[in-house]
């Protein structure tokens, strides 16, 4: 499914191609750690099914700028230890998967009126 431009998957999971190498001396192929965490950072941002209904309703539309503010934002919670964070900008709230970089849900401003966040660890302000 591809909403606004964005790879959304059903089951939540981002596919990640496995580039296997030859570990000296043993002769086995295997994937090298380095070059799968390097893949695993390219692959930006996803949005779960539920995150990009919400998007659809509430009538926040994701452009170029906002995605690459939001992926900067979840690198920074990233750096700081951040498993699940809050973005929080003027289109609305992102609750994001850090370790999975999955945006989970939204929120626009107008939802944000006397909501209480749950189950997050961090809050970056775009």
């Amino acid at each position: 499914m591809d909403i606004h431009g964005m790879r959304v998957y059903e089951n939540g999971m981002s596919g990640i191609p496995h580039q296997n190498t030859t570990t000296p001396g043993n002769g086995e192929c295997q994937p090298e750690f380095g070059q799968l965490l390097q893949e695993k950072a390219k692959v930006g941002l996803n949005f779960s099914k539920h995150a990009a209904k919400r998007l659809d309703e509430r009538g926040i539309t994701v452009d170029n700028q906002l995605m690459s503010d939001l992926e900067h934002a979840v690198e920074g919670a990233r750096k700081k230890g951040a498993k699940d964070v809050a973005v929080i900008g003027a289109q609305g709230v992102f609750i994001v998967n850090v370790p999975n970089n999955m945006v989970v849900t939204t929120m626009g401003q107008q939802d944000m009126r006397e909501r209480v966040f749950t189950n997050i660890d961090s809050a970056v302000l775009l």
